[in-house]
């Protein structure tokens, strides 16, 4: 298993008080998976794959652990961190294109990369050229400053400095939605590369876009409020999900072909629950058309067929 992550809880602290962004989330991704994290703006997605990296204010750690590889992640103490990054955890940021420095060189901005983990540039530099090429960027980008690259271009020189010295668990937040569609599909199917060359072993892709996760995870976490709806092998998320959630998101994606006059898309009614005070129970509840008594109380994340979980009571599993 390559990552576990057990009861994890990261709240923002704020002068009202912990906005419960991450409430007790368990999960597991196997060696080679991408895993796709998909939910709404504001469902704790993007908390979740930072606080596997870098966890700081006003993020707070309160509870739970993390293990890679069989070795705990220290994600409560950043400096302890700083050994576990970008040799054994990376992470392409959202709006990765202005994550390079405009006053650097992009061949120095990588030196002082890997000086800073006393790695000698020299050494990489062989194995450096040989990704640019991969992902189809000239070796003249080392000796230009980021403004003369394109978005695109920007986008696959972070994929090859974050992925230089083979990180066991890449995480990749919203990379294609500054991008144009073709852009998308080619960034899209870099990942997927990356993974079959074992540059990296296993990936978290956080995105909204679901259509980007049918067509490169092998499995899909579902979130919502803080809180883990479903995770299931994407075939069974897009075609046989199990969870109302998860039913009502699939079914407010556009079909290739259809016309809006046709068949109009659909919605999810309501709001999601504040986080400052979030409600008791299962947070989905007020929006739930399936909603009873029971859903006072908060479900839990449980196995219900092989390698397919929901927190959802009508989906709990029969036992004799």
């Amino acid at each position: 298993m390559s990552l576990s992550v057990e009861n994890l809880r990261i709240y923002y602290q704020t002068l009202h008080g912990d906005v419960q962004a991450l409430d007790g989330v368990s999960f597991s991704i196997g060696d080679g998976e991408i895993m796709g994290l998909a939910g709404e703006s504001g469902c704790g997605k993007t908390t979740l794959g930072y606080s596997l990296i870098h966890l700081a204010p006003p993020k707070r750690f309160v509870e739970g652990c993390v293990m890679l590889d069989g070795e705990e992640l220290p994600i409560w103490d950043n400096e302890r961190m700083v050994d576990f990054r970008y040799k054994k955890v990376s992470i392409i940021p959202q709006y990765a294109m202005n994550a390079l420095n405009p006053t650097r060189k992009i061949g120095k901005m990588t030196r002082e990369l890997l000086e800073s983990r006393r790695l000698r540039y020299k050494d990489y530099l062989p194995e450096l050229k040989r990704r640019l090429d991969l992902v189809q960027l000239s070796q003249d980008v080392l000796d230009m400053y980021p403004i003369e690259l394109s978005g695109g271009m920007k986008q696959r020189m972070v994929m090859v400095l974050s992925t230089l010295l083979n990180p066991s668990l890449l995480i990749a937040d919203e990379i294609t939605s500054a991008l144009d569609v073709s852009t998308q599909k080619a960034v899209a199917e870099m990942l997927v590369e990356f993974r079959d060359r074992e540059f990296v072993k296993s990936m978290i892709v956080v995105t909204h876009d679901i259509s980007i996760l049918y067509q490169i995870a092998d499995s899909i976490l579902v979130m919502y409020a803080g809180k883990l709806a479903e995770k299931a092998p994407t075939e069974t998320i897009i075609h046989s999900p199990r969870h109302p959630y998860t039913q009502l998101l699939i079914s407010s994606l556009p079909e290739v072909g259809v016309k809006y006059s046709e068949k109009k898309l659909t919605g999810i009614p309501g709001s999601p629950p504040m986080l400052l005070n979030p409600p008791t129970g299962c947070r989905f509840r007020d929006r739930c058309p399936f909603a009873f008594a029971k859903c006072v109380e908060e479900p839990p994340f449980v196995e219900v067929e092989k390698d397919h979980y929901v927190a959802c009571w009508k989906e709990m599993p029969v036992h004799d």
